[in-house]
């Protein structure tokens, strides 16, 4: 009998401690040159029109930014140095792609400039789990960022959770405006 409630206290506390939070689910585009490992099942590269290869992970396509133009997402994101992210999510929305890429060539300019991506989210959820993803949503920008070809040394990911909200409320609005990974001089 005390078996069996070894077993079933065990089990509620794997459950209780489960996120729904996918960890695979981060589709990135390789821009440096060099090969990465892909642990998806199904990859398959195409040849884009100017020579640029771009991944398409499961049924999730890359699609070629154009530099030249802006959207509200980038206007709206305090100069192109806020990266926004969804609901309980880490994956780096598609409008966001043109100001990762901003961000790499003037990291890349200056070997000597070193930045801080601080990850932030809504104040819903515990402490602990929000500081967990945050930490997540910042070490996705940074690995977006590596892949685009920026220095391992030159960035540095850390999270703040809920500390530090850039609105006050608990309307979706300013939710939302607190879920971002905010990219930082040191």
């Amino acid at each position: 009998m005390k078996y069996l409630w070894t077993i079933l206290g065990s089990a509620t506390i794997l459950v209780g401690c489960g996120s729904t939070v996918k960890l695979d689910d981060v589709a990135v585009e390789d821009k440096s040159g060099s090969s990465v490992a892909q642990s998806a099942s199904s990859v398959a590269v195409t040849p884009q029109p100017s020579g640029i290869t771009a991944a398409v992970v499961a049924k999730t396509t890359v699609v070629p930014v154009d530099l030249g133009k802006t959207n509200s997402a980038d206007a709206n994101a305090a100069n192109g140095r806020i990266i926004y992210f969804d609901y309980d999510s880490y994956i780096i929305r598609p409008e966001f792609q043109s100001i990762l890429e901003t961000q790499a060539r003037l990291i890349k300019a200056d070997k000597n400039r070193k930045v801080s991506l601080e990850g932030h989210t809504d104040d819903s959820g515990g402490r602990e789990y929000n500081l967990a993803l945050g930490q997540k949503r910042a070490e996705s920008v940074r690995n977006a960022l590596g892949l685009l070809g920026v220095a391992e040394s030159q960035m540095e990911a850390v999270s703040f959770g809920k500390e530090k909200p850039a609105a006050q409320g608990t309307d979706d609005t300013a939710m939302s405006k607190n879920r971002r990974v905010e990219i930082t001089n040191r």
